[in-house]
């Protein structure tokens, strides 16, 4: 990744403008024209850099639910394990641990109805138990990676 694209990761992180117009704001901020940021970020997404684009919200404020989730995938199940994870739009995001749990994902649905019917397709259609973790107490601590 050039530092371009870092400056960018990095400045959405934490600065990312509200209002009418935030990707010109941004860009104008980072000395670069819109729409080649509207670009980069779009080819960060389509090489899978970045996984996701977009808010984040607290949830259970609007009245819908979420929970973490774990499963046990055999190496040689990982791949196609990890499609149908991510085919769900619920699925926030990914990622793999080396641990016997290995694949972990936050899901967000409107009830713990629909959550626990979305857990139970992707049990259905993976062949793997899902662990539903839902939250007991939140903690804020300013998660911000460094590109």
């Amino acid at each position: 990744m050039n530092q371009i694209d870092r400056n960018i990761i990095n400045h959405m992180q934490n600065d990312f403008p509200v209002c009418e117009s935030p990707f010109a704001k941004m860009a104008a901020q980072l000395d670069m024209d819109e729409e080649v940021l509207i670009n980069r970020i779009q080819s960060l997404l389509d090489d899978g850099t970045l996984s996701r684009f977009g808010p984040m919200y607290n949830i259970e404020k609007l009245g819908g639910q979420y929970s973490l989730v774990a499963m046990s995938v055999p190496e040689h199940d990982l791949e196609s394990v990890i499609e149908v994870v991510n085919s769900y739009p619920e699925v926030a995001h990914n990622y793999e641990r080396d641990h016997s749990f290995n694949v972990w994902f936050v899901i967000a649905a409107e009830t713990v109805t629909e959550l626990k019917d979305i857990l139970k397709k992707i049990e259905k259609r993976t062949g793997y138990a899902t662990y539903d973790m839902p939250k007991l107490e939140e903690f804020y601590i300013g998660l911000k990676f460094d590109a």
